[in-house]
């Protein structure tokens, strides 16, 4: 049995479209039929060599989806064949099975223990969370990554309250769905902050309060909305500038700033101490601290009963052939964040 994938060969390179074999499953994986993958900025570091030394290569890429299962290897007993799931990179209950390695004519091609950019996927059992009712199969493939990130970091990790205040800096889906999560929260004063007047005003129709460009002037502007700082604050642009901003911009005595980010290899944040000194805290976050099994159906019941709607989040579609197209138009913003839609030819 053959699959389409996307397979990354050389850092800098566009990736190569291959025709895998799949390997027989070994105990504690599942062959995933993929029906739809996210594209985010973390394929496009790797794609662009921007994640440091690549000691994989060639590999298959894709860390969050959605699709059915066609086949359970032997002692998965989480999931079983025809059931819809959520391909995610964060580990879950059932077996951590390794990375599968495919066949691609006389060479290797390596994966993790989940990958998304191919039609037919050996998948761990651990990196498989059932499908939560009432989401389709298009917005369930952001619950892989980006929506329980966004989700996780005000839930999880700031543990925010109703009535207290965010800035969130970056609106791609993972900042995106961190404003649509403090609106879940209750929060009160929410200020997204980026670039591109589409993204803000999508951060505005989840839920934010406010949405504000960069500039010389920001600082003011958000002292403007937060006269004694915000009481919580997330930073998922991958810019150094904004994590430090993120931490500048929370009240002293317990203020907190989470970095979810992904900055370029080899570059480093610098912190004023003083900032430290003055009972803020800077946190980090491994996906928002999430536990898929438990935390994924929550975020899914808050969505149902916020009603909210998460067509801003969903870029355009792209079959995989176009998958360097898709890395593309995410890299110059011209696409909020693609989707591959494997069903597509």
């Amino acid at each position: 049995m053959r699959t389409p994938a996307a397979v990354l060969v050389e850092p800098g390179k566009p990736l190569a479209l291959a025709e895998l074999e799949i390997p027989a499953l070994k105990p504690g994986q599942v062959l995933v039929e993929v029906a739809f993958s996210g594209v985010c900025r973390t394929q496009l570091l790797e794609t662009r060599g921007e994640k440091g030394p690549d000691a994989h290569l060639p590999h298959a890429l894709g860390h969050e989806g959605s699709g059915t299962v066609r086949e359970a290897g032997p002692g998965v007993s989480k999931v079983k064949p025809g059931q819809d799931v959520v391909l995610t990179w964060m580990k879950g209950s059932g077996a951590e099975a390794g990375g599968a390695v495919y066949r691609w004519g006389s060479r290797t091609v390596n994966a993790g223990a989940m990958t998304t950019f191919q039609r037919l996927a050996v998948v761990s059992e651990s990196r498989l969370v059932a499908l939560p009712p009432g989401l389709p199969a298009a917005a369930a493939s952001l619950m892989g990554c980006a929506l329980p990130t966004g989700f996780g970091m005000i839930f999880n990790v700031l543990r925010l309250a109703p009535g207290q205040s965010v800035a969130v800096f970056g609106a791609g889906g993972v900042g995106l769905c961190a404003a649509a999560a403090a609106r879940c929260a209750g929060a009160g004063v929410t200020v997204v902050v980026d670039p591109r007047a589409d993204r803000r005003a999508a951060a505005l129709a989840l839920g934010a309060t406010r949405a504000l460009a960069p500039g010389p002037g920001l600082a003011d502007e958000l002292r403007a909305l937060a006269p004694e700082g915000f009481d919580a604050a997330v930073e998922a642009s991958g810019r150094t500038e904004a994590m430090a901003a993120a931490l500048a911009c929370v009240r002293p005595r317990g203020g907190s700033a989470v970095v979810a980010g992904n900055a370029r290899f080899g570059e480093m944040l610098a912190v004023d101490p003083r900032e430290l000194n003055a009972g803020k805290r800077l946190l980090g976050t491994w996906g928002g601290d999430n536990e898929p099994d438990r935390d994924f159906p929550r975020w899914a019941g808050l969505i149902a009963e916020h009603g909210l709607d998460l067509a801003p989040l969903l870029g355009a579609a792209y079959p995989l052939a176009r998958v360097n197209e898709a890395l593309a138009d995410l890299e110059s913003g011209r696409v909020l964040r693609p989707l591959l839609d494997l069903s597509l030819a």
